[in-house]
């Protein structure tokens, strides 16, 4: 049975790579996979997933308000898709999440989605929200604060450097906008925590050190 799965993490964890690598794993097999990436994601232009390593590859741009489950049928229908991958998962629709169990469910296409789980004030996305409660398989994706503690969250950051706490919860950007930290120093850049910031050097018993990627 095919199942829908949720790839969650911060940012600069490595997701966009780690999907390309499965992607590519069906691909030297010589089964198809279909890439979808949503219309707000330009960051490296439309319709391409870019890591940060320099691996990409073209992918099919949908809109918020197109059905995914219809665009997943006409090209299984075309030439069978073995998987479907989706790029920016946080930014899908609650209908999407559900249309993309129905590709899983009806179509027996399992499908992997990549996002990021909160916005820069802590708030699930649309998306994450619903994968959250509707995969089949939740994973996380490590990667590591400055501290060396886990990274959970993202903070937003201005062009001189300090922590933004309001403003529209979609904005596209890379490490020039955002930054993943601890729950700690993601709490002390909101100034919601009267701790100050630990030193770069400073790990807890429980950080776990260089066994996250970055």
């Amino acid at each position: 049975m095919a199942k829908l799965y949720f790839y969650y993490s911060a940012m600069n964890a490595g997701k966009s790579t780690t999907l390309l690598q499965a992607a590519y794993n069906y691909e030297e097999r010589g089964l198809r996979s279909l890439l979808l990436t949503p219309e707000t994601n330009l960051r490296d232009g439309a319709g391409v997933i870019s890591s940060r390593i320099g691996v990409k590859s073209p992918a099919h741009v949908f809109s918020l308000g197109e059905s995914l489950l219809d665009v997943c049928r006409r090209e299984h229908s075309a030439r069978p898709v073995a998987c479907v991958f989706v790029d920016e998962a946080q930014f899908l629709t609650r209908r999407q999440v559900h249309e993309l169990g129905d590709v899983a469910d009806e179509l027996c296409v399992p499908v992997l989605t990549y996002g990021l789980r909160t916005d820069f004030q802590g708030n699930l996305f649309e998306g994450s929200q619903f994968l959250l409660a509707w995969a089949d398989v939740i994973s996380e994706i490590k990667t590591i604060c400055h501290c060396g503690r886990k990274a959970t969250m993202v903070l937003r950051i201005g062009s001189d450097g300090q922590t933004i706490r309001g403003g529209e919860q979609i904005k596209v950007g890379g490490n020039e906008s955002y930054v993943s930290v601890c729950r700690l120093h993601f709490k002390s850049g909101l100034g919601t925590n009267d701790q100050p910031k630990l030193p770069f050097d400073d790990f807890s018993e429980d950080s776990e050190p260089g066994t996250y990627s970055r």
